[in-house]
């Protein structure tokens, strides 16, 4: 039963959806006198059959009645609808003549509904016409055209049939992409961003792309394509791209919190285009009171300038976390290229040179040149709160007392994240962490290569860094290995809101049989507009490795 203003309307039997059609179709009723809706009434009546019959019952029964009013309530007029037997889908002949019929792409796309043996839906008999239109245009039939659309209905036999034939025509061709002039850049790195050649099908998705592109190079703030079928030459198109540069140069600040570091700045100075060829450079710095970054960096697009650069980098870090200060200077370049497989490689080689200082006892420094492999693969339906997904990464650097180095050490570093949702509100997360460092004096590697544990993003419970083995004066000086495992459920139990239980376990350790810490807790989630913010009540259950009730506040990506 429904109440549509003063239209109140009962249907026979569990049929919600008959229901809220019949109210749409009606639409508002109100402020009306008896009388009114009486001469109301047959219209009503009308509006209602209309209402089934778009949803395949074609013969209901139907009465009304008028609720006469009281001193404080105006009448109502009460639908009573018996529906009746639907008319159900017999047949369905659905055939795509032209080369769209042998178009998987177009093809597959096509909706089994309606299909035989269902309730007769016009709206669904609608949508399976506008798709079979809509894939024509997007994949490029624009000459397709219906050469029959019919649908037959017999209420007395409660039958439809189906009957679609559709002429796809020929389909047409991508042609040269043109780019109008004042764009400012060389016109070969603008060649870069189009991934297809003259005479490519027509895909709708292919000028998507290239528009997603050009606009994510950070050039430009503006971004028209004209690839209109009305330009076609033989039924290729030509496809003219202009494009307005953006301002050549922001600056961005923020502060964030996190019960790592506490209060933090960060900063953020960008020139997006330098010269014509595309090259850009910036600086970012990072402030908190146990850390402290500067870095540098200048960027070379390569080919395809999407995925592909060269980036010249110079920083400095000053840390002073649980009675370990450090300053680093690093200089180096990074490749990134992504490999075809999906994997974002990035080749790097860096000098570092760090200076600390153990808890005032044991001062060194150290001289390193690092040449490193990086590759990272990163799955998920939405960047900012994904349902499901995978983030895989994988580094490796060294370096060797031969080649301007004081100590041989090979470093290795992975981590695995996934991220599963059950039925819309279960989610499931799960990490995995391990580190290495191979050398031949662990004393001389500088504590930045060493490995730590305990933290927002580490084992809850514990305090950032404080896991890993001690001096001995019980100072954290950092492991050889680092391995951490974590899983978590969370629970959206309101929009936007999300309840959390997880356990954590792992440490920083100089022996694969040392002991772990394990930590366990609650927590709250809210996806805000930037973003997800984490808040987590967590105990850590090793009390001997220094594992207590602690609160974590942190926010970010979950992958």
């Amino acid at each position: 039963m429904g109440l549509a203003q003063q239209v109140e309307v009962q249907v026979e039997g569990d049929h919600p959806e008959l229901v809220s059609n019949v109210e749409a179709f009606i639409g508002e009723v109100d402020g009306r006198s008896e009388d009114n809706l009486r001469r109301y009434a047959p219209t009503a009546v009308g509006q209602a059959k209309e209402a089934l019959r778009a949803l395949g019952y074609y013969r209901p029964t139907i009465t009304w009645d008028i609720v006469a009013s009281d001193s404080e309530a105006l009448a109502r007029l009460a639908l009573k609808i018996s529906p009746g037997e639907p008319v159900k889908i017999t047949s369905r002949n659905v055939t795509i003549e032209g080369p769209a019929g042998d178009d998987p792409d177009f093809t597959d796309a096509i909706p089994q509904s309606p299909s035989v043996g269902e309730v007769l839906d016009h709206g669904a008999y609608s949508n399976l016409k506008d798709t079979i239109r809509s894939r024509a245009r997007k994949l490029g039939y624009f000459d397709g055209q219906f050469l029959s659309h019919t649908l037959k209905v017999n209420p007395e036999e409660k039958s439809a049939q189906i009957r679609l034939v559709f002429q796809s025509g020929q389909r047409y061709r991508l042609g040269e992409v043109t780019f109008a002039d004042d764009h400012y850049f060389e016109t070969s790195l603008l060649e870069d961003f189009v991934t297809f050649e003259p005479g490519t099908p027509y895909d709708a998705d292919i000028i998507a792309r290239l528009s997603r592109n050009l606009s994510s190079s950070g050039y430009f703030s503006g971004v028209d394509i004209d690839a209109s079928p009305n330009q076609a030459v033989d039924r290729e198109i030509p496809v003219r791209v202009t494009l307005t540069r953006r301002d050549p140069r922001s600056v961005a600040a923020g502060v964030g919190f996190s019960t790592d570091v506490g209060p933090r700045f960060r900063g953020t100075w960008r020139e997006h285009w330098i010269n014509p060829m595309g090259h850009k450079r910036g600086a970012e710095t990072e402030l908190s009171k146990p850390r402290q970054n500067l870095t540098t960096w200048y960027e070379l697009p390569l080919d395809p300038p999407m995925t592909d650069s060269i980036r010249l980098t110079a920083g400095y870090q000053g840390e002073d976390i649980e009675n370990i200060a450090s300053d680093r200077l690093t200089l180096g370049q990074q490749w990134q290229h992504q490999l075809d497989s999906g994997w974002l490689q990035v080749l790097s080689l860096r000098w570092e040179g760090e200076r600390y200082d153990i808890d005032g006892a044991d001062t060194g420094k150290s001289s390193l040149l690092l040449p490193g492999a990086s590759y990272t693969k990163l799955h998920q339906d939405s960047a900012l709160d994904p349902s499901q997904g995978y983030r895989l990464q994988f580094d490796v650097s060294g370096s060797h007392r031969a080649v301007l180095s004081d100590v041989d050490i090979l470093h290795v570093y992975t981590q695995m994240k996934g991220l599963y949702t059950l039925a819309g509100r279960h989610r499931f997360l799960a990490r995995f962490q391990f580190g290495g460092v191979a050398t031949n004096r662990f004393e001389d590697v500088p504590p930045s290569l060493r490995f730590f544990a305990g933290g927002d993003q580490s084992v809850r419970g514990y305090g950032y860094q404080t896991l890993s083995p001690e001096n001995d004066d019980g100072v954290p000086v950092g492991g050889r290995y680092l391995l951490v495992g974590s899983g978590e459920y969370q629970y959206e139990f309101a929009d936007r809101w999300r309840a959390a239980v997880f356990v954590d376990h792992g440490n920083a350790i100089n022996d694969l049989l040392d002991p772990l810490a394990t930590g366990v807790g609650v927590g709250i989630r809210w996806i805000s507009p930037v973003g997800p913010l984490r808040l987590d009540f967590a105990k850590g259950l090793n009390s001997e490795l220094g594992g207590d009730w602690r609160i974590h506040f942190s926010m970010g990506p979950e992958l």
